[in-house]
């Protein structure tokens, strides 16, 4: 199996601890002496420097939000002069003001490594042909994923996102081996394939990649189901780098921290307290080199957990299990805590459903109605007729309510009803918000 950077990502751990720990409190000191924000903040917190002499010891610093990154916009996080700035991105801004990032040329650097390290380990390499089908632009997702590629030797397809059958085109067209693109639209582009008669297995691809959105390992199944490969989670985020902060590799059995790089912990999301390896709670990164705008201790919202176990690739770092959900993303539903992850593997499940819904929340009479709306697969709806789909409803009802302990409307729609996207999938639509 091919590990991109054989001394790091197979170094012992107590050698790893003390490089996190030298680089921990070099961090410190330089954001506590050029970022204003985060000197105030450690202040007020009753911390310097120099109070920190173990990893233990980060428990001690304040965390960063996105509201923190919201409300120094877009220069407020700058640890070096403007002039070391190489290049800005930025969120999309579609849940509040946007979130700016800044890379020196050293971080860039970086992201190309860490990228390299994950597309590496999904078996990317110098005879890889390489289609970028997420966006360019803002987005971290497009140049990150293009000059990573790059950077371990791969030819390069940056398609971006758009058209469905021109991504299956420009695949076949230039042979491509490998694909980068968000879990929902890998299933709209196999669909669109196979209405124009392509089968997605034909394009003979080794790897999928997918990032940006939570998916669950159904979902990686019928991936990988449809196109006849392996499909491989690669997590990230802007605010701390973009893509590449932790992946698969071929055993997919959880995902390698790039721990020399981003140092995780796993805190309760209510008491932010740190619990220990192994619990599940809400994912918290420190940035241990990043030059341009360094991240303290920030709270990412992903609900997952951490443990260092052994895999059969030969990396030692720490793993992380799949991303459930959002701490932000959980639906209070008649008291009851549920996660869209839930429902998208009930309906992966039951055999006949294709993996697009869509989940819509009312109030009525000062009571919260849940409706989950199904598209069967195109050989459920005609195999099912009228009375199979409304079997169905019922079926999927009765799971649901035997997994969530509450009551959902489930309504199936024919195939194609739904919204199809070419990024992050709209999984929820809350009326409530509106009333």
């Amino acid at each position: 199996m091919t590990i991109w950077n054989q001394a790091i990502e197979t170094m012992p751990i107590e050698a790893m601890q003390e490089l996190q720990l030298g680089r921990l409190r070099e961090l410190v000191a330089r954001i506590y002496r050029n970022v204003p924000f985060y000197r105030e903040r450690l202040k007020s917190h009753g911390v310097v420097p120099e109070d920190i002499k173990s990893l233990a010891d980060i428990a001690k610093l304040p965390m960063t939000t996105k509201q923190d990154m919201r409300d120094n916009y877009p220069y407020g996080l700058l640890a070096v002069p403007l002039r070391e700035i190489s290049r800005f991105h930025s969120s999309s801004g579609t849940t509040g003001r946007s979130t700016a990032v800044a890379y020196t040329k050293n971080d860039l650097a970086m992201w190309a490594e860490s990228l390299g390290r994950t597309l590496a380990a999904g078996g990317l390499g110098a005879d890889s042909v390489f289609q970028v089908a997420v966006n360019y632009g803002m987005f971290t997702g497009g140049l990150g994923m293009h000059y990573a590629a790059e950077h371990v030797g791969a030819a390069i397809v940056p398609a971006s996102s758009g058209n469905p059958v021109r991504q299956a085109i420009l695949m076949k067209d230039f042979g491509v081996t490998d694909i980068i693109i968000t879990p929902s639209y890998a299933l709209h582009v196999a669909e669109a394939m196979q209405e124009q008669g392509i089968d997605p297995k034909s394009l003979g691809l080794k790897a999928v990649f997918c990032g940006a959105e939570a998916w669950t390992e159904g979902m990686r199944l019928e991936i990988e189901r449809l196109f006849d490969t392996r499909a491989y989670d690669v997590y990230g985020l802007s605010e701390i780098i973009g893509p590449g902060v932790a992946t698969d590799c071929r055993c997919q059995e959880g995902l390698h921290f790039h721990e020399d790089l981003f140092y995780p912990e796993i805190i309760d999301p209510v008491t932010g307290e740190v619990l220990p390896e192994g619990a599940s709670g809400e994912l918290v990164i420190t940035t241990l080199t990043k030059e341009g705008m360094p991240m303290l201790r920030y709270r990412t919202r992903d609900l997952t957990a951490l443990e260092r176990k052994s895999c059969a690739c030969g990396r030692t770092g720490i793993t992380m299990k799949r991303v459930t959900g959002r701490s932000d993303d959980m639906l209070i539903i008649r008291g009851a805590n549920i996660f869209p992850s839930q429902i998208e593997s009930v309906l992966l499940e039951m055999g006949s459903t294709a993996p697009h819904y869509q989940l819509i929340i009312d109030r009525r009479n000062n009571l919260d109605e849940l409706t989950v709306l199904v598209e069967p697969t195109e050989a459920g709806y005609i195999e099912l007729g009228e009375a199979g789909m409304l079997g169905m409803e019922k079926a999927i009802q009765k799971q649901l309510k035997a997994v969530l302990n509450v009551k959902a409307a489930v309504q199936m729609v024919p195939p194609h009803t739904i919204a199809r996207s070419e990024g992050k999938a709209k999984r929820v639509v809350d009326h409530r918000k509106l009333i």
